[in-house]
């Protein structure tokens, strides 16, 4: 089973190699590197740990392009930091991870209505989700078949769908902070991005001149 990478062996990388990045990326890395290393401070407390992890990935793939075009959407820039991570790891740290640390709990929280946002849209009376069940069959199924086939930046983009849905309920109030109710999700969650995010910054940092864009609040002396 991989070993999760701690902060402080990232920090001490991108200390030894941050003069070789380009401006932006290294503000990227610099700020993502900081709040995984705060989420490790926060360890039993899964609520502030998934937020700060949230915040890491916000660092490591949100630009300006996102804030220019809202019609576009998080998820779909998701999948473009997901299409050009995966392509970089040519050592399949992530698949591998997906597959040997965290299959059980992220097949559990593909089985978990509780984070489908279908669900929570025919909840609320919003018109065409009466079918969301089968919309939550068919995803499952179809996250299976990217998990078998490989296909790795696809299954990111299951699993981040999911916890985009747990990180609305937490940063919008739709939950009460370490409550009993749903905390298998979150603390899962929690889990796996704090495997998967040290494992990005550090194939981020291993290809520091890739086009990571452009982040939108650079720093303004």
């Amino acid at each position: 089973m991989p070993e999760t990478i701690p902060h402080t062996e990232l920090k001490a990388k991108q200390r030894e190699i941050r003069d070789g990045f380009p401006e932006t990326m290294g503000l990227r890395v610099h700020r993502a590197i900081s709040w995984i290393g705060r989420s490790e401070a926060s360890h039993e407390d899964h609520d502030v740990r998934f937020v700060f992890l949230w915040i890491a990935f916000n660092a490591a793939y949100a630009g300006e392009s996102e804030f220019r075009s809202i019609a576009r959407g998080e998820r779909s820039t998701f999948a473009d930091f997901f299409n050009n991570i995966v392509a970089l790891d040519g050592e399949q740290r992530i698949y591998k991870s997906i597959w040997q640390s965290f299959s059980g709990p992220i097949r559990m929280l593909m089985q978990n209505r509780y984070v489908f946002n279908p669900f929570w849209q025919h909840h609320n009376g919003i018109d065409g989700y009466d079918d969301w069940e089968e919309r939550f069959r068919t995803s499952a199924h179809s996250f299976a078949q990217a998990l078998q086939s490989q296909n790795t930046a696809r299954t990111l983009s299951f699993v981040f769908d999911r916890l985009y849905v747990l990180r609305n309920q937490l940063v919008h109030g739709g939950s009460t902070w370490n409550s009993a109710v749903n905390r298998e999700q979150v603390r899962d969650g929690a889990a796996i991005l704090g495997f998967l995010m040290p494992v990005f910054i550090d194939i981020m940092m291993d290809h520091p001149d890739e086009d990571w864009g452009k982040p939108f609040y650079p720093v303004v002396e």
